[in-house]
């Protein structure tokens, strides 16, 4: 696995294994783990983008706590030579949020709209991820975005970033497109290799932003995990399929009367056999969706 990240030892302290692999001039991706969060990795299962630039490293998401953002503050300053100058949030999602605990609030950037959200609601996950994955989230605590992304371009350190508010996988999603190198750094907008995950996902929106990547003439995506993908289409169109299906398939399964356990066994097709976490999202998109699809369906005595 390119990157990352095992339990160590019980008598040593917790750290992160991050392997930065470069991807373009300037650019290396920490890849996230292929998994559900788990003690076994400790929560990194999200892909980080790192992005070098006159005035400081440029980081993509931030990852799942204040110990990963550290030690992801610590390579990129080795990467660069410069210390992080700003940090881009796609989303919501803890995987790629609270690490943002480790950075100059003054750093940290997001949309509008995930600002809200994430004044809401982002604190909300912090006990589950404690549960979840105990002492690698000592410490964290989400930290929110002190700039806001209001423009379609903003250039850090003489490098240009194009910015895409959409979404889709969540109520806010964003995009950024290199514009020296064309990478375009989806987020959770694209997965590659790995199923997608529905926790809050809008099938529609989401289509239609997958369609607005497609055409901005990238050179290859930094998906939100997975690996990257060197051309431009493949993991956006794997993406697209498995929402199409999964949206065709619910559907079937709900007017079919199928119950949820019924609806999370179905079986999977060929092409997406080789997907990690395949049945475990679709189990879980069951769970996300399928309680909306059955509220629509019509009762029988008003057909």
């Amino acid at each position: 696995m390119a990157a990352l990240l095992a339990v160590p030892a019980a008598s040593a302290p917790l750290a992160y294994r991050l392997s930065p692999v470069r991807v373009a001039d300037g650019i290396w991706v920490i890849r996230g783990a292929d998994e559900d969060i788990r003690q076994s990795n400790g929560g990194a299962i999200a892909n980080i983008t790192v992005i070098a630039t006159d005035a400081g490293a440029v980081l993509v998401d931030a990852g799942p706590s204040l110990r990963f953002g550290r030690q992801l503050g610590e390579l990129a300053a080795t990467l660069t030579g410069k210390p992080v100058a700003r940090v881009y949030l796609t989303h919501l999602h803890p995987d790629h949020a609270y690490g943002d605990a480790a950075f100059d609030p003054a750093t940290i950037a997001a949309t509008p709209a995930l600002i809200g959200i994430l004044k809401a609601e982002g604190s909300g996950f912090a006990d589950g991820m404690y549960r979840l994955l105990g002492d690698w989230m000592r410490g964290t605590e989400l930290r929110l975005p002190g700039h806001a992304v209001t423009t379609a371009e903003e250039t850090v350190g003489g490098r240009t970033f194009r910015l895409l508010p959409l979404a889709g996988h969540s109520r806010a999603d964003l995009a950024l497109l290199d514009t020296r190198t064309g990478t375009l750094v989806a987020g959770d907008l694209v997965f590659h290799d790995r199923a997608p995950s529905t926790p809050h996902a809008d099938l529609p929106e989401w289509r239609r932003s997958l369609d607005t990547l497609r055409g901005l003439g990238h050179a290859r995506v930094v998906p939100g995990h997975g690996p990257p993908d060197p051309g431009p289409i493949a993991a956006i169109d794997q993406t697209r399929d498995w929402l199409d299906w999964l949206a065709g398939s619910l559907g079937a399964a709900a007017a079919a009367g199928m119950d949820m356990v019924e609806a999370g066994a179905m079986p999977l097709p060929a092409r997406f056999a080789s997907l990690k976490e395949a049945r475990y999202e679709l189990q879980r998109s069951v769970a996300h969706l399928y309680p909306a699809l059955e509220a629509r369906l019509p009762r029988v005595d008003a057909r």
